[in-house]
């Protein structure tokens, strides 16, 4: 009897208490998104999003010989799902678009192909943007077998014809000869990795600085009531916000130098680009991080929503949507157009043309000018929703 009611009193104890821990669940809809949200948000962006395969990769053709054999030899690429060919009539253009990473590699036929052919000797140029060395490889893998079928269809196509039993004499020279493709990876000629993963790991490591320490900051100034203590004062809320952002922008600069030092000197990742560059750069991307965590503190006024809201908003995406794991060129188009509105995308794209392929000066004006209508934006924004607090 004692036994049943013991057991009775603690199904109803239970049961009220987690009666009482769902109301107060559904009450914070923080955790209630976070422990909803969260785990859809990942699923789709790792299921919808996450792409190691190469589809329609830009790729330039450079015809210098134009005859039929020339013409076939390309066809390959041509008809395969992997690449978009873009024929060029010269290779300026070609290096000029393989530099500004509007394509991923160039395929060069020479101006004596046909000649070097029927000696068995002819040659094809094969060069791949090496920034991204998993990339690279499947192309530089793809593009070559593509090309190096070509023989072996011109041998079939030569088999079947009725003058093939006269023992060879009468084939054309592509069916008794081979192709030699002369492989090069610009940018990153050994395809080490580290040279790909250190400029993107800068990325997330000032993501972490400028936004997410920030946001946590000025959240716990905000929940201590220091702040609002602050803004009673004389002092104007601008000062303030610019008192606040100096002390984390110095911090985050000696982080990037930190960073720069240990990617220069233990992985060894060259630095073609202008070091001054590189810092204006960085400084661009940093106003924007800071700039960020600040609005986030802003809004939130709390530090677990701020750590919460700055990890969803700036670190995560700028991990797996920045183009830092996978190309984004490869995944559907929300997502994509997801990628290209974060500004981590563009200041990726920014350290590795720094880094690997020098002074890229189209992209570095273009990413830049887009890194700095952030900054305007996200400080803006800040001192916008400050001040309104305030009133």
């Amino acid at each position: 009897m004692n036994t049943r009611h013991s057991a009775s009193g603690f199904a109803r104890r239970l049961i009220a208490l987690t009666r009482k821990e769902f109301r107060q669940l559904l009450r914070d809809s923080s955790n209630l998104a976070i422990g909803v949200a969260l785990p859809i948000l990942l699923i789709l962006i790792f299921g919808y999003g996450l792409s190691l395969d190469v589809k329609n990769a830009p790729i330039a053709i450079v015809l210098e010989d134009s005859s039929p054999a020339a013409m076939d030899a390309i066809s390959g690429l041509q008809l395969s799902p992997v690449f978009s060919p873009l024929l060029l009539p010269s290779m300026r253009e070609a290096e000029q678009l393989l530099q500004e990473r509007r394509v991923d590699g160039i395929v060069r036929v020479p101006s004596d192909f046909s000649r070097r052919l029927a000696s068995g000797d002819a040659r094809i140029q094969l060069l791949v943007h090496g920034s991204e060395a998993s990339r690279a490889s499947i192309i530089l893998n793809y593009a070559s077998a593509a090309l190096m079928q070509w023989p072996e269809r011109q041998a079939e196509r030569a088999a079947s014809r009725p003058d093939a039993a006269d023992g060879g004499a009468a084939l054309p020279p592509a069916a008794r000869a081979s192709i030699r493709i002369e492989q090069r990876m610009w940018f990153n000629a050994a395809n080490t990795s580290t040279w790909y993963l250190v400029p993107g790991l800068i990325v997330l490591i000032m993501t972490l600085v400028g936004a997410f320490l920030t946001a946590l900051v000025m959240a716990r100034e905000w929940e201590r009531g220091t702040l609002e203590a602050l803004f009673v004062s004389p002092v104007r809320p601008v000062e303030i916000l610019l008192a606040k952002i100096i002390p984390y922008f110095c911090v985050g600069m000696g982080g990037l130098a930190l960073c720069l030092l240990a990617a220069r000197f233990l992985f060894g990742v060259p630095m073609q680009g202008s070091l001054i560059v590189f810092l204006l750069c960085s400084m661009l991307y940093l106003f924007v991080a800071v700039g960020m965590g600040l609005l986030i503190s802003s809004i939130t006024r709390n530090q677990f929503l701020a750590s919460q809201a700055a990890l969803l908003s700036s670190f995560m995406p700028s991990l797996m949507l920045s183009g830092f794991l996978f190309d984004l060129r490869n995944v559907p188009a929300l997502i994509r157009y997801i990628g290209n509105i974060l500004p981590a995308t563009y200041f990726m794209e920014l350290m590795r043309t720094l880094f690997l392929a020098g002074n890229v000066w189209p992209l570095i004006l273009r990413d830049c000018a887009i890194l700095a209508a952030y900054a305007v934006l996200l400080l803006g924004l800040a001192r916008a929703v400050t001040r309104k607090r305030l009133d």
